[in-house]
């Protein structure tokens, strides 16, 4: 599947800023057997004072600007081509949870990708007991590790509820779970702090997620978004696998890698800093539109 993907970010600020620096990370990687990447183009406007481009440690694109003049405003758009792969059947070669340890131990590997950058508390992602309690309730021993994951996430899809006014981008895992409520953001960081407690290592994904309309509705532009999900790691055999907590499934053709990390922070699409004063509005909208056959 072929996707044309459209993604604007707009800012405005109630007072001229002064002093601004950006970080993004919003161009998404090739990856070998899973999505290809056919054209990529990150427009800034007013165009940075500075601007760098450079992979960070987990490979994801990630660019900076910097602005010596005051701004008013601010639009950030990118225009993509991506081919999604379809996933190979799910086929269980995992081992057994109780033998994850021992599989982890002969993981020599320590780049970007190896299981033992993601397997303890990070800077998004805290230990929990209540969410660890949660976990081990659910996982039995001789459970396989992609047995362990799948039921997690159904778990954790039943148990908590999308609310978009429940949470901001600063709400802990903690938090989210004890009042059962969230977004994306949220269900993800749950999840991977369920999975640690197991002693699975997972990290956190954005991307974007095409979304359909409800029967004989038409569809709205810019009714895409942002998405966030899990991976896995399930042992040496079947290795990383994604799981969406939100939409309780394993992540398909529907969706796209942007960026990969430990959680939030290592993957955050835009972070800034500024010197203003009031207030300031902010407003995305995305589209990914499969392309015909």
């Amino acid at each position: 599947m072929i996707y044309d993907i459209a993604l604007a970010i707009d800012y405005g600020y109630a007072a001229r800023s002064d002093r601004s620096r950006t970080l993004m990370r919003l161009l998404p990687p090739d990856l070998p057997g899973a999505q290809t990447v056919l054209s990529r183009r990150l427009h800034i406007d007013p165009a940075p004072d500075e601007r760098r481009d450079w992979l960070d440690f987990f490979g994801n694109a990630t660019t900076s600007a910097v602005w010596h003049t005051p701004l008013n405003a601010l639009r950030i758009s990118v225009d993509l081509g991506v081919e999604r792969l379809a996933p190979p059947p799910l086929t269980d070669l995992s081992p057994a949870l109780a033998d994850l340890p021992a599989a982890l131990a002969a993981v020599r590997d320590l780049g970007a990708r190896s299981p033992h950058h993601f397997r303890r508390p990070s800077a998004r992602v805290a230990q929990v007991d209540a969410i660890e309690t949660f976990a081990r309730a659910l996982a039995g021993p001789r459970d396989t590790v992609i047995e362990t994951v799948q039921s997690l996430g159904h778990a954790l899809h039943a148990e908590m509820q999308f609310d978009a006014a429940a949470t901001s981008v600063e709400t802990g895992p903690a938090q989210a779970f004890a009042q059962r409520r969230g977004v994306c953001q949220d269900f993800a960081h749950v999840m991977i702090a369920g999975l640690r407690a197991l002693g699975v290592p997972a990290g956190y994904v954005s991307g974007f997620l095409r979304t359909e309309p409800p029967p004989g509705q038409p569809r709205l532009e810019g009714a895409d978004a942002m998405h966030a999900w899990v991976s896995a790691w399930t042992g040496p055999a079947t290795g990383w696998m994604a799981f969406d907590p939100t939409n309780d499934q394993w992540a398909g053709l529907d969706y796209v890698v942007v960026a990969q990390g430990r959680d939030y922070l290592d993957v955050a699409p835009v972070l800034g800093s500024l010197r203003s004063a009031g207030g300031q509005v902010s407003r995305h909208s995305v589209d990914m539109i499969p392309r015909a056959d």
